[in-house]
């Protein structure tokens, strides 16, 4: 089965790999083409000069490097997408991108001196494998939305406290209570329709008891201006200055994992709109403050929801509660001010590293770290990924949603079933990376003839 979030992505680049081969990936949206830091400049004639440095070796081709030495402080690591290098004396490590990550394509037989690292910051629908056990422990290094990663992304969708602090685009109450009486109390904006987080059923069902005005592809009732219909309009001053209008706006995810948050969170606390959320179940940890969003865990029925924000739409002092935090300008949750704190990457921030290099440069580091302890004739140090760093529970359907009673073949039936072979596909990929497979004359299990398709492969 193919994984179902390869089929809804929208911008698509070809890159010819080392193999020979071309293969079609995603150019996500919030991956834009970032400054490289400071870097030691790479020439052919200089290549003998390649064995005085450990190999990085991007499995998946997210940078398009054919090779780049970088510095990463007092070290300095050889990046490359070249696939020949896979056997070279000094490649040491091996980067994947985890919507990219294959099975059927694996540098293997893993080597003991491999490293390998996962760098993930999308949802669990463009590769669910990654989410199961057998496969996010293969790593030893990760960077995932997971505050529990090597290199936690957690807040990868906000620049700063000051964004978050920022009245620009803030509408007073009083003037949103002059436009609600031509605009809904709610607004959502979705075009990436039927997710794993089923958000379209609750909708829906939300619109049965209070007005919401839609302007996405996903039960869209009204229309954005012509020029602000391009998904990539969504950063658009002009988009902000719509949405701001409204009083709330509906932040739902399109899966619900712990840490998974993006902008549909962010955004409106950006924008001074109160977010009705759905999606990381531990997102009380980064609330700005304990009245800043109003969380639809906490309802048990659509109705139940409708009924409350009614009520804050009356009463102006009941609403000023959830955005006092943003006219005071206080933060008050300390765990989201340590993270942008200490955080070793910036956001839009062209005088920090971005994500991706402080990826690269942690790896780099730590191959380092252990060839100088074996240097010293000291044992190196092993670095290895829980299933804390990136986990997700098996998506499920609301009780009220209709999706119940279609067949199993639908498209909200198939993210489970998606879910359930990617569960198979994990426990099998384990099976390969044992040293020794042991006779087994009568496999029963297709998962381990499958093992035995993909070791043939190298």
């Amino acid at each position: 089965m193919v994984e179902l979030g390869k089929f809804e992505r929208k911008e698509f680049k070809s890159s010819s790999l080392q193999d020979g081969h071309t293969k079609m990936e995603e150019a996500p949206t919030h991956l834009n083409s970032f400054l490289k830091k400071e870097e030691l400049t790479f020439h052919r004639k200089r290549k003998w000069e390649l064995d005085s440095y450990p190999i990085m070796l991007w499995w998946s081709p997210l940078t398009g490097e054919t090779g780049r030495l970088g510095q990463c402080g007092a070290d300095a690591c050889f990046f490359t997408i070249n696939r020949t290098y896979l056997r070279h004396h000094m490649t040491k490590a091996f980067l994947f991108y985890g919507t990219d990550f294959n099975i059927d394509s694996l540098p293997l037989p893993r080597k003991a001196h491999h490293d390998w690292a996962l760098f993930h910051e999308e949802s669990p629908k463009n590769n669910y494998k990654l989410f199961h056990k057998p496969v996010i422990t293969l790593f030893n290094y990760t960077a995932t939305f997971s505050r529990h990663s090597h290199l936690p992304l957690t807040t990868q969708y906000l620049e700063s406290i000051e964004v978050l602090k920022s009245l620009r685009y803030l509408v007073p109450l009083q003037s949103k209570n002059e436009l609600r009486k031509r605009l809904a109390p709610l607004v959502y904006v979705q075009s990436d329709c039927d997710p794993p987080s089923d958000r379209d059923s609750y909708v829906r069902e939300l619109m049965a008891y209070i007005k919401v005005d839609s302007y996405g592809e996903c039960l869209r009732n009204k229309d954005l201006p012509q020029q602000l219909k391009n998904p990539a309009s969504m950063d658009a001053d002009g988009f902000y200055r719509i949405i701001a209008q409204y009083k709330f706006i509906l932040a739902f995810e399109n899966a619900v994992c712990d840490d998974y948050i993006t902008e549909k969170f962010w955004r409106p606390l950006k924008l001074g709109v109160v977010p009705v959320y759905y999606g990381s179940p531990s997102i009380t940890d980064w609330l700005p403050s304990n009245k800043s969003a109003i969380l639809v865990s906490e309802f048990s029925h659509p109705r139940e929801l409708a009924t409350y924000i009614r009520r804050l739409d009356s009463d102006d002092g009941l609403y000023e509660a959830y955005v006092e935090w943003k006219l005071k300008g206080e933060i008050s949750n300390q765990r989201l001010l340590t993270a942008l704190r200490e955080r070793k990457w910036g956001v839009q921030d062209i005088s920090q590293d971005n994500y991706i290099d402080a990826f690269e440069c942690m790896v780099c580091t730590k191959v380092w770290d252990n060839i100088r302890l074996q240097e010293k004739g000291l044992p190196p140090k092993r670095w290895e990924a829980e299933d804390t760093h990136l986990s997700c529970p098996k998506p499920t359907v609301f009780a009220f949603s209709p999706l119940r009673a279609l067949p199993l073949s639908s498209l909200r039936e198939m993210w489970i079933s998606s879910f359930e072979q990617s569960k198979k596909e994990a426990q099998a990929l384990s099976l390969t990376m044992l040293p020794i497979l042991l006779p087994c004359p009568k496999r029963r299990n297709a998962d381990l003839i499958s093992v035995l398709v993909i070791t043939s492969h190298d």
